[in-house]
């Protein structure tokens, strides 16, 4: 099958376009490279995507490119493509968040309507949940987003709705919580605590420490999307989540394990936006996909930490050596 990924040189796009390649799919990629974050680090994601001769991407952003052809000649759509952020996402960021979340998505949608696709699989997230009373957070429960990134995921969510009600467009939606792994990106939880770690700088926590989160591990994330793909039913939502439910205060400790370096911390108030606690009740994904989480928490953090220190290595080998200024020895 030839298929289409949104964001392929992001964190989950990479990811998710390696293990299609494996399973014998030809996978073109769109990515714009925005500069939310450091392009090295997703031309370092996609290097050994870009070695295949099944795999071609496209450097430009969804809002600008001719999706009807492009779409025609796939099979099937992941759309990861989006502006992440919830801290960043207030006031007139809002816009991008708009243009490249909603916008976009509704313009692939479009695009897609009327097109033999056997899945449209969209990245959705728990970020839609925001502040219902649920504990943990079933396909059911109440959706009261608590940021404009939140908002701007869950209106493209429903977009998926309307286009499988309206048109028949074969659309899944994926709500991930709170993924990581090797390729997190730079302004998630982990990579800036690991960073800091190998740093020797402190990390920020907000707030007490005690808010909790549901820690999937990407290579699940991965296989979920698969599922959905040859298992899943069009028009429906699905939980994705870890099943590691964890304070921050409690996860200190493995840090430290695992980097054998002692932990700095620095804290500030607690953020706008930031929800308390997540929680994916998986029954539904269990059922109809056969996804059950397989990473152990600290497994996939050591799988994190190595990579953070591959990362941030080769960083500093492709820096040039400082020259020296004239009038000076060394």
């Amino acid at each position: 099958m030839k298929v289409l990924v949104t964001g392929a040189a992001g964190f989950i796009g990479a990811h998710l376009s390696r293990r299609l390649l494996a399973e014998g799919c030809t996978v073109t990629g769109i990515d714009c490279f925005s500069d939310y974050y450091p392009r090295w680090i997703k031309e370092r994601n996609i290097a050994p995507l870009l070695r295949s001769k099944r795999f071609r991407l496209i450097d430009k952003d969804l809002n600008d490119l001719p999706l009807p052809g492009i779409l025609r000649e796939h099979g099937a759509v992941y759309h990861l493509a989006a502006q992440a952020g919830v801290r960043a996402s207030w006031g007139r960021s809002f816009s991008v968040y708009v243009k490249n979340n909603i916008q976009a998505s509704q313009s692939l949608l479009e695009a897609a309507k009327g097109l033999p696709l056997k899945k449209f699989i969209y990245a959705s997230s728990s970020s839609v949940y925001g502040l219902t009373p649920d504990i943990p957070m079933t396909e059911k429960s109440p959706l009261l987003p608590l940021s404009p990134y939140g908002v701007s995921k869950l209106a493209a969510e429903q977009l998926c709705f309307l286009y499988h009600e309206c048109y028949g467009t074969p659309t899944i939606a994926l709500r991930f919580f709170t993924v990581y792994g090797p390729g997190q990106r730079p302004d998630m939880a982990f990579h800036k605590f690991f960073k800091a770690i190998l740093e020797g700088t402190p990390i920020t926590v907000y707030g007490d420490g005690r808010q909790t989160r549901d820690f999937t591990f990407v290579d699940d994330i991965v296989e979920a999307n698969l599922a959905a793909l040859t298992r899943g039913r069009t028009g429906q939502v699905y939980n994705i989540g870890g099943g590691h439910r964890e304070t921050l205060r409690n996860l200190i400790p493995l840090f430290e394990e695992i980097s054998g370096r002692p932990v700095l911390i620095e804290r500030a108030e607690p953020q706008k936006g930031d929800v308390l606690h997540t929680a994916a009740k998986l029954d539904k994904a269990r059922r109809e996909l056969g996804f059950k989480p397989r990473t152990a928490l600290r497994e996939g953090l050591e799988r994190e930490w190595d990579w953070i220190r591959s990362l941030y290595a080769s960083r500093r080998e492709r820096r040039p050596a400082p020259r020296l200024s004239k009038g000076k020895h060394s």
